[in-house]
């Protein structure tokens, strides 16, 4: 009997929005009403199910719709997204999804996603010019002498680097360009890839589970429960310490079997495929001012991104022109002809093209439940859940709920607008500090992401060809031990 083979990233998600789909049959069609804060005229607008109401931006306004937040949240622009409005929902007749609903939404996902798709394909265009030069087999081959005998280093540095970016500004889809640049550095290392995405896509995802100072996550969630973003930081910086110690011990110890013994690798079937696919030559470069030049330029990049992220409020658009006009640059240094860069450039983008439609058909899931009107039916009956609980089980419980509510809804910062509203004041029956929800939806959101079809695993796996049963094979035991560590975390910091 011929042995089945795991679904590639496309297909999984595929079978995933079939599911979604048959769910809108299932599951009752609702919705909460909104608010939202208009800065132009200092107003609030209320969107019911059949009317639009225009209200003063007050906080008895806030007071009586139940919202505890204070107003300056809102004209601040803390909170920049329409909120929930508790005990407002309603069931509405089914909406539910057919066939053409189904085939079209991989379309329309890919077109809401058209900003992070654009940036991913350019990045490869810049990955395929840089390539072309030589620069980066020579800096491969420079580092690679210099770690000799410590590339646990290499573990470390770039797991905390990354994690130091997702604590801080939710460091996540912008991880996608690392991979093709990094995996080849741990290649000649003499790791394997998965001690590459692990290093890349756990730092990120352990950094944006315990945000300190993320505004897209802990600050967003904390304003908008009400409280302080402070309130509770102490926590989540122990989180991020002892999550990532955890992590880096798992990494560096599978890292060193597969240094030791390179068949105990989890892809070892797939080396030969993957030395290929990120082919270094080995012969050596003169690595020449020409050559050091448009590797500063091509790295020069990632930092411009990161300060543009950080401190002048980039998004999409301005990180995409940065490395097209990197690419430029760098085209012009190492005296490319336009011909060939166009050639080159295209054929960079076009490696990165299955990473692209992955992240819009995982989009096209979350359109399926908007337009199947779930999404808001699921958060009220997980709201339900839990009344009665005693404290423990209620962080316990919350953790799970937000674990099982990232699957519909990926974004951290709707996720947090759409959420805290509602979930927030729970906390306040159960006898424990806000914070615990804020806690609870960062941590359930961050562990599960690990492991979340609809996140960006699937994405950085086809990056490296790598199947997402592999993946798995590789996480699980981290994730049972990190699950088991956060959930005791959580049960204890109700009693203290």
């Amino acid at each position: 009997m011929k042995k089945l083979k795991f679904p590639s990233a496309q297909t999984i998600l595929l079978i995933i929005a079939g599911l979604v789909t048959l769910l809108t049959w299932v599951i009752p069609a609702g919705k909460y009403e909104t608010l939202g804060y208009n800065s132009v005229d200092n107003t609030f607008t209320r969107i019911g199910i059949t009317t639009t109401e225009t209200l003063p931006a007050t906080q008895q306004t806030l007071e009586d719709l139940n919202i505890k937040i204070p107003l300056e949240k809102f004209t601040s622009g803390d909170i920049y997204k329409p909120i929930n409005i508790p005990k407002t929902y309603h069931q509405l007749e089914a909406k539910p999804q057919g066939f053409f609903d189904f085939v079209k939404s991989p379309i329309k996902g890919i077109i809401e996603a058209a900003d992070i798709i654009f940036l991913v394909l350019i990045i490869g265009g810049l990955i395929g010019i840089i390539n072309s030069t030589g620069a980066f087999d020579a800096g491969i081959g420079w580092l690679a002498k210099v770690l000799k005998g410590r590339e646990f280093i290499l573990i470390i540095l770039v797991t905390l680097l990354v994690a130091a970016g997702g604590t801080t500004f939710g460091f996540a889809e912008e991880t996608i360009a690392f991979f093709p640049i990094l995996i080849p550095v741990f290649l000649a290392a003499r790791y394997d890839a998965i001690v590459g995405i692990a290093c890349i896509f756990l730092g990120s995802a352990i950094g944006t589970m315990c945000s300190t100072v993320n505004p897209f996550s802990a600050i967003i969630a904390s304003d908008a429960a009400g409280i302080s973003w402070t309130t509770g930081i102490w926590g989540r910086l122990f989180m991020l310490l002892a999550c990532l110690t955890i992590a880096l011990i798992y990494i560096i110890r599978y890292g060193k079997r597969v240094q030791n013994d390179p068949t105990k690798s989890i892809v070892y079937d797939q080396q030969q495929q993957i030395a290929a696919l990120f082919k270094h030559d080995k012969k050596a470069v003169n690595f020449n001012s020409r050559l050091r030049l448009s590797l500063f330029v091509f790295a020069l990049c990632f930092v411009i991104m990161i300060y543009g992220v950080v401190f002048l409020e980039w998004w999409f658009i301005e990180m995409t022109t940065t490395f097209f006009v990197g690419a430029i640059i760098i085209g012009v240094i190492a005296k490319i002809k336009e011909t060939d860069f166009i050639d080159t450039f295209v054929r960079g983008a076009s490696d990165l093209l299955g990473v692209a439609l992955i992240i819009g058909i995982a989009r096209g899931v979350t359109v399926i439940m908007a337009d199947g009107l779930i999404s808001d039916t699921l958060l009220y009956y997980a709201s339900s859940a839990t009344e009665g609980m005693n404290k423990g089980v209620f962080a316990s419980a919350m953790t799970a709920i937000y674990a099982g509510l990232s699957f519909f809804i990926p974004s951290s910062s709707g996720m947090a607008v759409l959420t805290m509203p509602i979930m927030s004041p729970l906390a306040d029956s159960v006898g424990v500090g806000r914070e615990i929800v804020v806690n609870a939806y960062q941590y359930g959101m961050g562990l599960f992401y690990m492991i979340n079809p609809t996140g960006l695993i699937l994405a950085s796996l086809a990056v490296v060809k790598i199947g997402f049963d592999k993946w798995l094979k590789f996480i699980m035991p981290l994730f049972i031990i990190l699950v088991v560590f956060t959930l005791l975390v959580m049960t204890v910091s109700c009693y203290i």
